[in-house]
């Protein structure tokens, strides 16, 4: 099959079906995975980031993935690493020449990649932060939302902006960002076929309930405390959101099971939620997305995206 495309990007939001599609799809065009997740990049953060590392085998052949358990918990990996993270992984892969395929639901480090976003590192304000020390995620969020409105960014929303850390260190980008305004469009963007899977709203939310009951069996608490025990502080693990915050909470006696689990899936559906506006918010930005039904069996997804790619 010819590559009129440099990349497929394989998006949607949690418990879409994705991850499966993608490790399909590259197993049929030679491909290798690149992933689009803001918190996969975390070695021994397995479980509650939903790796799902069986499913990259397809009919006993594994498949090759990328930007998987890279750093280690407790750092504070960013926008700006996953770019040049990504950039050297896309270049690997097409140089072997195999198929890259972007996979994940991160649409910020996603759009950044597509859209070329220009960005800078962004070292840790002291001052700033002191000043939003003791802010409520809800007045942090209205922060940085006045700071979006004042400069038009297109970045962070909610969608990672889940705790006061992460909501601080958004404000500190936007905060850098307003004061060393880059040109647009400087990183080099690949050409992408841009893949959408869209998911039912209750099928969504059925499929969410059910992977954290199955998360939870699978051990996701143990996996947590497993970190307590290496020396990762709380605090760096409620940094990181939704099963990070909660189970953490539960593991250090401040959530009942129940509570936590309650709280837990309210969040992972707003999560959703989320993530289904920063998608089309990517479209109305120009980012044409191509979707397709998640119920659709896997061979029939597999033939949609074989005539995109062949309509070039």
């Amino acid at each position: 099959m010819t590559k009129p495309h440099q990349l497929i990007t394989i998006l949607g939001p949690t418990a879409s079906g994705k991850t499966s599609l993608a490790a399909r799809l590259a197993y049929e065009l030679d491909g290798e995975i690149i992933s689009g997740d803001s918190r996969q990049v975390y070695r021994g953060m397995t479980i509650g980031t939903g790796k799902d590392l069986d499913d990259y085998t397809v009919a006993g052949h594994p498949i090759p993935y990328h930007l998987i358990d890279i750093c280690e918990p407790g750092e504070k990996y960013n926008i700006f690493q996953y770019q040049q993270d990504f950039l050297r992984a896309w270049h690997d892969v097409i140089s072997r020449g195999k198929w890259p395929i972007l996979c994940g639901g991160s649409g910020l480090y996603i759009e950044s990649v597509l859209r070329g976003y220009a960005l800078s590192p962004v070292e840790q304000n002291p001052e700033l932060r002191r000043s939003l020390e003791g802010k409520t995620l809800d007045e942090l969020t209205r922060i940085l939302l006045n700071l979006k409105a004042r400069t038009g960014s297109t970045m962070h929303n909610t969608t990672d902006v889940d705790t006061p850390q992460r909501a601080i260190r958004a404000i500190e980008i936007e905060t850098f960002n307003a004061e060393h305004p880059t040109q647009p469009r400087q990183m080099e963007a690949p050409d992408s076929l841009v893949v959408g899977v869209a998911i039912d709203r209750d099928e969504r939310r059925r499929k969410i309930t059910a992977r954290l009951r199955r998360r939870l069996d699978e051990g996701m608490v143990d996996e947590i405390r497993s970190l307590l025990a290496k020396g990762i502080k709380a605090e760096d693990l409620i940094y990181y959101g939704l099963e990070y915050k909660y189970v953490t909470l539960y593991a250090i006696g401040q959530l009942g099971y129940e509570e936590m689990f309650r709280q837990l899936e309210i969040a992972i559906h707003q999560f959703a939620k989320r993530q289904m506006t920063w998608f089309r918010g990517m479209e109305r930005r120009g980012c044409r997305i191509h979707w397709i039904d998640a119920a659709s069996s896997m061979e029939d997804k597999l033939q949609q995206i074989r005539t995109m790619i062949n309509n070039g």
